[in-house]
């Protein structure tokens, strides 16, 4: 017990103090990309590695959340951080909606279906011009010059999503969840109304998610429909990062995180420089080999066999000696 208090003192310091140490504003946004990115992925587990809804659509809340934020200032002349929290409270709503439609089906026709649900809601903001600008985008002008502030709220926002996706999994909504996940059928014969508590997941994977979307607004400044609803960059990056982090646990979508925009952004440089450009253009491709070898050796994610990899690791260590 005291060893895993020092482990997470030692974690808590280091990321308070990252941006202290490390000034390259380079290094700084790749970590608060990853930290967004550990509030994503961990909402999309809560609802697909937990409560067992398998969801292509996430982009649809990240999406919603950013243009909140981003309607806030050029709309009604208010600071798109107000439009922070509503982001994620809008999300919710768009959840209800979403889960009125979307849980009347199961299985593989609700992914399908969350799919669909994502491209009418990008297509609805490419050509509702009056209110979304369609294809122009919304730009704003930043709150502040340094990363440092972007860097803090994004990593509270990391916690706090952590901190109460593990509370609900710990509480009775979490056996509910689980139950659904496993046997939706069993589940109801228990009792336990599957659609109420598909739907809590829901909104509190939503909001999260609506939130990110906001923050993403906030940081960059400039959204489009291409950017924030895509199915590429949104919904499919949320699924990778659970998936190769570890679904069904609380640490996997943040180490997920932190792989995946770390082997983009190695991609997206080129391996920093060391080979031709046309490899930038091939970081699908290793997304696409990474997810087969997690999955054909690492099933249950990197944080989900982690002892398996301990073990490998001890064994290949004791061979080598």
């Amino acid at each position: 017990m005291q060893r895993k208090t020092i482990f997470w003192g030692i974690l808590g310091l280091i990321a308070l103090g990252f941006p202290l140490v490390v000034r390259s504003p380079y290094y700084q946004h790749l970590v608060i990309i990853s930290l967004m990115w550990v509030v994503i992925g961990s909402s999309w587990n809560l609802l697909a590695g937990y409560t067992g809804q398998v969801s292509f659509g996430h982009a649809i809340f990240f999406g919603v959340g950013a243009y909140t934020a981003g309607l806030f200032p050029t709309h009604l002349g208010l600071s798109a951080w107000w439009g922070m929290l509503a982001g994620g409270i809008i999300s919710m709503l768009v959840a209800l909606f979403v889960g009125w439609v979307c849980f009347r089906l199961r299985g593989p026709y609700f992914a399908l279906a969350t799919l669909a649900g994502g491209e009418i809601v990008r297509l609805i903001a490419i050509n509702w011009e009056s209110l979304t600008e369609g294809m122009v985008g919304i730009l704003i002008i930043q709150s502040f010059k340094s990363k440092l502030p972007y860097y803090y709220i994004v990593l509270i926002l990391a916690v706090a999503s952590i901190l109460v996706i593990d509370l609900i999994m710990k509480s009775k909504w979490g056996y509910y969840f689980v139950s659904i996940r496993e046997d939706q059928d069993a589940a109801e014969s228990m009792g336990i109304n599957t659609t109420l508590y598909k739907n809590v997941s829901l909104l509190v994977s939503a909001f999260f998610t609506g939130m990110a979307g906001a923050f993403y607004m906030n940081y960059m400044a400039f959204i489009d429909p291409e950017v924030v609803f895509s199915l590429h960059f949104i919904s499919i990056m949320a699924i990778l990062v659970g998936i190769v982090g570890g679904v069904a646990t609380i640490w996997g979508p943040a180490v997920g995180a932190f792989i995946m925009v770390g082997l983009q952004e190695t991609f997206r440089s080129s391996l920093f420089g060391l080979a031709p450009k046309w490899i930038s253009q091939a970081h699908a491709l290793a997304f696409g080999l990474l997810v087969i070898f997690v999955i054909m050796y690492l099933p249950n994610g990197i944080v989900g066999d982690w002892a398996t990899i301990k073990r490998v690791f001890m064994r290949t260590r004791r061979s080598a000696g």
